[in-house]
């Protein structure tokens, strides 16, 4: 057996099935629709995840956009914009 998480996760998988349906979508609406139609995750979970599907060409980033606001941390926010990969495999339907 080897060490480590497993390559394969469905959390993972539900992300991308999410991803099918919207096109593409970033990390914190990602993380909201998730918990609403699958048990429940951590958001750090699901950003985790962004990273694994990125190494796994399971997801890419779509574009990076910079949005300004009043926030807790500052006055800017950067969005990834993520998307389907070329090594995807939803098995959603249309």
């Amino acid at each position: 057996m080897q060490k480590g998480r497993p390559i394969r996760s469905p959390i993972r998988q539900n992300i991308i099935e999410l991803l099918f349906q919207l096109n593409q979508s970033y990390g914190y609406k990602l993380s909201k629709m998730y918990n609403e139609i699958f048990p429940k995750v951590t958001q750090r979970s699901i950003y985790y995840h962004l990273r694994k599907g990125l190494q796994t060409k399971e997801i890419k980033i779509n574009r990076i956009e910079q949005e300004t606001g009043n926030f807790s941390w500052g006055s800017e926010v950067e969005k990834k914009i993520y998307s389907l990969g070329p090594q995807a495999q939803p098995k959603g339907e249309n």
